[in-house]
């Protein structure tokens, strides 16, 4: 592979736009008219059933970064907000044949509703669906508040658990803490070892691990998997050219991140036997191996997520509340809009569209269709939108190289009677 050079997008001659400029109507309809865009129904709900949390984690984007939305928006969401949210996603289903949908309880923190609302959310989800569709429910948490009787909750509906946890003690309580300062990894594990007891494992669907480069990651990486989970899903902080992560931009032929996932790569691949998934490295390797991976974060795989708030209201995913205040917003919610209706938005054609929502960076590197330009978040500059390539591009070109030249050299040696 070539050494990249990255261009940030340049404003539009005679441009007086603000920041949210790119993606527009006007570049939809360009794409819509070229054929560009051939639209993927939704068929991952967010449903935001709290929007306070009882952390306060430094890194958080909802409430640290730059959307502040928050704010303005109710505790928990109101019974009936939720009746309806589930009428919507019963009729989109409906709508579109769907014969599976993913409803992600979040917030927040998820459990702050307690496990009797968890109760009432599961059963008029599933009442709301058209026989045909299957509701799969999950719960994403920061672990705190699970105990037995909300693990009761969560069998009797079949919620899978993901947890959040950035490693060991000392790693994890570094960012994860409470508003008083004190650390949430011994709830954190008491929790998990209920998770892991036999009436609830199935439940555990994965850990996501925050990176922190100043941390080793292979102690990190061995730390989680005491825990035993089934999968583990690394995540680049999020930030962008405006508001970069920490230690970016990096000097010239430096990867700091690139450099600590691929220490947990080589850990991971070359161990005897597979001891856990890992999200986003096998996302990779299905992409270097010419298979789409599902997976937004890496590759063209179109979005096909949207959020319902506390108030109803339907937003682009969370993430972009790390870009600039109102980022997520539709100005459309479950009352009197439908999903169709937010299909349309230009955000959602951006995400869906694949090349053609890429920047000239991109366009012309080596890796474009593996990488697909890097999470969407992870693209925004104030002045130009979203319209250029990751603030993690010299990462991502690195460790793709990487995870490329191991598989491709295994593939080598099986093909030709060697062994790994």
């Amino acid at each position: 592979m070539t050494a990249i050079s990255i261009q940030i997008s340049a404003r539009p001659p005679g441009s007086d736009q603000s920041a949210a400029a790119w993606p527009d109507e006007a570049w939809k309809a360009k794409v819509v008219a070229a054929g560009d865009w051939r639209p993927v129904p939704f068929r991952q709900f967010i449903v935001k059933l709290h929007s306070r949390c009882n952390l306060s984690c430094d890194y958080c984007y909802i409430y640290e970064m730059a959307d502040q939305t928050w704010r303005t928006l109710p505790g928990g969401m109101a019974r009936e907000t939720l009746r309806q949210a589930a009428r919507r996603i019963g009729e989109y289903a409906e709508r579109h044949g769907l014969a599976e949908v993913q409803v992600i309880y979040h917030g927040g923190e998820p459990l702050l509703v307690g496990p009797d609302y968890l109760d009432f959310a599961s059963e008029e989800i599933r009442a709301a669906m058209p026989a045909t569709t299957t509701a799969v429910l999950s719960v994403q948490t920061n672990g705190v508040l699970v105990d037995e009787r909300m693990l009761q909750t969560l069998v009797r509906h079949e919620v899978g658990l993901g947890v959040s946890l950035d490693g060991g003690r000392e790693a994890n309580d570094r960012h994860r803490r409470y508003a008083n300062g004190n650390g949430s990894f011994d709830q954190v594990a008491r929790a998990l070892s209920l998770v892991n007891q036999p009436e609830y494992r199935h439940l555990f669907s994965i850990l996501l691990c925050t990176i922190d480069v100043t941390r080793d990651p292979v102690e990190t990486f061995e730390s989680l998997l005491e825990f035993d989970p089934p999968a583990v899903d690394f995540l680049l902080p999020l930030g962008n050219w405006s508001s970069p992560p920490p230690l970016l931009p990096a000097p010239p032929g430096e990867t700091p991140y690139a450099e600590w996932l691929i220490a947990i790569f080589d850990r991971w691949y070359s161990a005897p036997s597979q001891e856990t998934d890992v999200r986003l490295l096998q996302a990779i390797i299905d992409e270097v191996l010419g298979n789409p991976s599902g997976f937004e974060k890496v590759g063209l795989t179109p979005s096909a997520a949207i959020e319902v708030e506390t108030d109803g209201s339907m937003h682009q995913v969370c993430s972009l509340k790390s870009a600039y205040d109102g980022a997520t917003c539709t100005n459309l919610n479950v009352f009197a809009h439908t999903f169709d209706q937010a299909m349309e938005h230009p955000a959602v054609v951006a995400r869906q569209v694949g090349r053609a929502a890429l920047s000239d960076t991109c366009q012309d590197c080596d890796i474009r269709d593996m990488c697909g330009g890097g999470y969407y978040a992870h693209r925004y500059r104030a002045d130009t939108g979203f319209r250029n390539p990751s603030v993690y591009c010299p990462d991502l070109f690195r460790l793709f190289g990487h995870v490329g030249r191991r598989v491709y050299a295994d593939l080598a040696r099986l093909t030709s009677g060697g062994a790994r």
